[in-house]
């Protein structure tokens, strides 16, 4: 499944090339529904890409979909399903779907949604690499950071994350966006404690998890305060990292962990 920038790359890739297709937009919902107004799927005759919840909804408007590609119906359908009576879903609201097909007209109508966060993220070891492939499926924007080119992997990421390579890396701290998460990640302690005191006196970060055990944040926290870093700051950074109750030291499993706690923050406002 794309994310959503890149389902709208796949679109113009598939618009340029001929390929016939057809849109399939969420453009009303109702109560309780599979996925949020504006998610789109793009249906061929022979393909689909982009999801708009699954299920019943989804087989039927995929269905309609080729019926209208097949009969050469390229304006725009707009039909409302209660899924409940509809359907036999027991989400319990309504959508209201348009088809049409994918034209220059529509693909201009498709913004890009803004990304869930900006990420650096510092490390390209295993556990940098684990989070890395699980990104390449979001819509957030990153930047992966390691002083090391070869330890990146040797097949290219996804257009939204962007490989630097550079030395000092905590200079590239600086650079970050307001409200920026971070995840520092690196082969060494010192370098993980020269990057996350930069991040901490800049104080105006969305998250700022380090790896690392309970000892390591009580040292480090030491050496912090010693250095004068902003208590409030200090309150605000996440060691160990991910979210708790999921037990295992797995690169994989650490990922998901860190993942869902990135998504949880970036659906807080209150810690951005």
């Amino acid at each position: 499944m794309s994310a959503p920038g890149g389902l709208r790359a796949l679109a113009a890739d598939w618009l340029a090339s001929g390929r016939p297709a057809m849109l399939v937009q969420v453009l009303e919902a109702r109560g309780s529904v599979p996925r949020e107004v504006g998610t789109r799927m793009l249906v061929a005759r022979d393909d689909v890409a982009g999801t708009i919840g699954g299920g019943h909804l989804e087989w039927r408007a995929i269905a309609v979909a080729r019926e209208r590609l097949a009969a050469g119906q390229a304006g725009p359908h707009e039909v409302a399903y209660p899924l409940g009576p509809a359907l036999g879903q027991c989400c319990g609201g309504a959508v209201t779907l348009l088809t049409q097909a994918l034209d220059a007209s529509a693909l201009a109508a498709w913004a890009t949604p803004a990304p869930r966060f900006f990420l650096q993220l510092y490390g390209a070891g295993h556990v940098g690499r684990a989070i890395v492939r699980l990104l390449d499926g979001l819509n957030c924007q990153v930047q992966w950071i390691d002083e090391r080119e070869a330890e990146f992997p040797a097949a290219p990421s996804a257009p939204h994350i962007e490989r630097v390579c550079v030395e000092p890396v905590e200079a590239e701290v600086a650079v970050a966006p307001a409200g920026a998460c971070y995840l520092v990640l690196t082969h060494q302690h010192d370098l993980d404690e020269r990057i996350t005191e930069a991040i901490l006196r800049r104080n105006d970060f969305g998250y700022l998890g380090l790896i690392g055990s309970a000892t390591k944040r009580a040292r480090f926290m030491r050496r912090f305060e010693q250095r004068g870093i902003d208590a409030g700051a200090l309150a605000r950074l996440t060691c160990p990292i991910g979210v708790p109750g999921i037990d295992g030291k797995e690169p994989e499993v650490i990922a998901v962990a860190v993942v869902a706690q990135l998504l949880q923050q970036s659906n807080d406002p209150s810690r951005r």
